[in-house]
């Protein structure tokens, strides 16, 4: 059965206020360790808002605590004993998703997919934060909220992730994953306070024109090839499933040929034919790949392009903008 898609309107933005924002960072800051060089701890939390029409409003969150696999520890109680004390002091407490950190936008695997699912098959609204640390140091705020699509969340239901599955949901990981718009929402009062701020403390510097994201260009090369080569061995597992399946279906004809010929010379000589036996039993088949995996890295693989074109269009720009500026210099 495929999961019906049971809101009335479909969540198209995602509002949240400046508060939560700000709560997530200090989380991953805390939490997450030392997120300058790319070795922090991944870390997570529960989104609480409500759903206004199409825009998913995100007003609150908390964190999960931290521990190890030995301490006995239960998330599904704590999240309700803190959304059980929120109600109490009249504060938002709908659960509305979930808020997870990443290193270098890799963050797509089988724990999130399993999380996100689980999310939306319980509260179809849920959307998951995907914050990023080290791309928020390096430029601006990295932040974005996706949800599972209807056809991601009817093969995750079946586990349909054969070629045959997929091709009959049409799925692939171009859409996989929707990624929503984000608003980021001040109080009137807050918007006067960073006016007063700005006035007081203007910007200092000019770093327009600054190539810091060339170690992001980097590292987001680096990552993609090491991809590509996960990838590869992906497609091998899948020829060499192939190349299994025709060694068997030859060995299961030659059989079936050759004990053709066997009773046909009994027959002829006046012998009963031998009985017809199980060739599925004789000749198992071998265990067919899911293509999960695939799905998977190629769309990591697609973020890293993505992010590639971004670095790179702004770097050629900023490289062309200082030659023209060096250039009139020099002329003037």
């Amino acid at each position: 059965m495929a999961t019906a898609n049971t809101l009335d309107t479909p969540v198209a933005k995602v509002q949240i206020d400046g508060l939560v924002v700000l709560k997530i960072i200090k989380h991953c800051e805390e939490e997450g360790g030392s997120t300058s060089i790319g070795s922090g701890e991944l870390v997570q939390g529960v989104l609480l808002g409500l759903v206004q029409d199409d825009t998913l409003e995100i007003t609150n969150c908390f964190p999960f605590p931290k521990h190890t696999d030995e301490e006995d520890f239960d998330d599904v109680q704590y999240q309700m004993e803190m959304m059980r004390n929120l109600r109490h002091v009249n504060i938002d407490h709908l659960h509305v998703g979930w808020y997870q950190s990443t290193q270098y936008g890799q963050f797509l695997n089988k724990a999130l997919l399993d999380s996100q699912f689980n999310y939306q098959h319980s509260i179809e609204e849920s959307v998951v934060l995907i914050y990023d640390p080290l791309k928020t140091s390096k430029s601006t705020l990295s932040i974005k909220a996706y949800r599972l699509t209807q056809q991601a969340m009817e093969a995750y239901k079946d586990y349909e992730f054969t070629p045959e599955g997929l091709r009959k949901s049409g799925l692939s990981y171009e859409n996989m994953f929707e990624e929503i718009p984000i608003v980021i929402r001040n109080s009137y009062l807050v918007n006067a306070l960073v006016c007063e701020i700005e006035e007081l403390s203007p910007p200092t510097g000019d770093n327009s024109l600054s190539l810091s994201t060339g170690n992001m260009l980097e590292k987001n090369l680096e990552l993609l090839m090491d991809y590509v080569d996960d990838l590869s061995q992906e497609t091998n597992k899948y020829i060499n499933y192939q190349r299994n399946v025709g060694k068997v279906q030859m060995a299961k004809q030659q059989y079936v040929y050759k004990r053709q010929q066997e009773n046909t010379a009994r027959t002829q000589r006046g012998e009963e034919p031998l009985p017809d036996e199980d060739t599925t039993k004789m000749f198992k088949m071998p265990t067919m790949p899911l293509r999960l995996d695939s799905l998977l890295l190629a769309g990591q693989m697609k973020n890293f392009c993505t992010e590639i074109n971004r670095f790179a269009s702004q770097s050629f720009g900023k490289l062309f903008m200082a030659d023209a500026l060096k250039v009139k210099e020099e002329d003037s």
